[in-house]
């Protein structure tokens, strides 16, 4: 998603009105990008894509653990946060020569707690499960960066979320799905095997003006030099956009669980309009509008597809035949419609008997997806219909 991410932050620059919020390059995992503190603050409250905002602390090249302690041991730490404030240590690593990140975990925890005994004879302490800090550490073949992160809990996580569905989105990858498929405010979107609405709420949210942001604490709140009125002001500065006055998004899922789940989610996110849900097979849907718009969803694998399925047919018959069926139901209901399909079965085209006109690599956790995207047209979306003529 780094592409959607630098998109997204040039958008978040130009329509907060930062002139100092720069981008600059992609690198794998994230995007690099310069300005104040503030534009720290304006990135952790309306980027839907990222999931940490990290701030540079120090950088240089490394030989072994030592090098890495006594870079960690020169920063004035003491500047951001108290010895009193706990903390918790990450590091993650490509091609690093070093044998034990765990190790080397350690000796970055030792550092900062050697600067505090150092300058105050105590030392913070560790908490694992919520710190007040987090100090990241990245290492690759030669160079080694020290990140204080400005986000603390991951910024997926809206405030909102109180139940889920079996496997539910993240909310960022949610909203990087509906950049890459083109959607904005004011399209018809359907989700057809909605879950807990993910995909839903993220677009809901979009439609209404609530930054992703709005209703959770941050790390950097707790900065020795927050500006605390510069963030309430941000804050104050938001406005929302009146409400649609016609439906634009629609959700159902065969699961009337997940349908009331998804219902009592939209609430608890704050959207104030309608979101149209119905409790129904995915092969059996309806287009919601007379005009063509965008379908986005994940469908279920496994088990999901089961739910009212004979447990005793082997799962990849049940798949197969889930497919082909909603298949149809594409290509006889949903002429002139984009669908995008998000899943880890990379075998999806095959199964439902179409061809991809794209498909954009993801990956959700440690797992590869792809979205996939077919364009409905009529009586031209079979496989064999999409190889080329030999010309008259």
């Amino acid at each position: 998603m780094e592409q959607a991410l630098a998109d997204e932050l040039a958008v978040i620059a130009q329509t907060t009105g930062s002139t100092s919020l720069k981008v600059h390059n992609q690198v794998p995992g994230g995007v690099h990008c310069s300005g104040t503190d503030t534009d720290a603050y304006r990135i952790n409250l309306h980027s839907r894509i990222a999931s940490r905002v990290l701030l540079r602390i120090a950088n240089r090249t490394y030989a072994n653990e030592n090098d890495i302690y006594d870079l960690v041991l020169e920063q004035p730490w003491e500047d951001w946060f108290s010895v009193d404030h706990t903390i918790r240590v990450d590091i993650t690593a490509i091609k690093s020569p070093l044998t034990s990140l765990e190790f080397t975990t350690l000796k970055i925890k030792d550092a900062v707690c050697d600067r505090f005994r150092d300058q105050f004879g105590r030392r913070p302490s560790v908490d694992t499960r919520t710190p007040d800090m987090r100090i990241m550490g990245f290492l690759d073949q030669r160079n080694f960066t020290i990140y204080l992160d400005t986000s603390g809990e991951a910024l997926f996580k809206r405030g909102w979320r109180e139940e889920t569905g079996d496997a539910p989105l993240r909310e960022n990858l949610a909203a990087g799905l509906l950049r890459v498929a083109g959607w904005k405010p004011g399209m018809t979107l359907f989700d057809p095997m909605c879950g807990s609405g993910t995909i839903l709420i993220e677009a809901a949210q979009m439609v209404q003006g609530i930054p992703p942001g709005a209703r959770r604490r941050f790390a950097f709140e707790k900065f020795r030099n927050f500006n605390a009125k510069a963030w309430q002001e941000m804050k104050t500065a938001i406005k929302p956009n009146p409400l649609p006055a016609e439906p634009t998004i629609f959700g159902s899922d065969i699961s009337g669980d997940m349908v009331a789940m998804t219902r009592h989610n939209l609430r608890s996110a704050g959207i104030l309009f309608e979101v149209p849900l119905k409790q129904i097979e995915a092969q059996q849907v309806q287009p919601p509008t007379s005009q063509p718009g965008l379908l986005v969803t994940n469908p279920p694998y496994g088990e999901r597809i089961g739910v009212r399925g004979d447990s005793t047919i082997p799962q990849d018959e049940m798949a197969v035949g889930f497919y082909q069926q909603l298949s149809a139901t594409l290509k006889q209901r949903f002429a002139g419609w984009t669908v995008y399909l998000f899943t880890a079965d990379l075998g999806l085209p095959k199964m439902l008997r179409l061809k991809e006109s794209r498909k954009t690599p993801f990956f959700n956790g440690a797992l590869e997806c792809r979205l996939f995207r077919f364009d409905m047209v009529a009586g031209f979306n079979r496989r064999d219909a999409a190889k080329p003529k030999d010309d008259q």
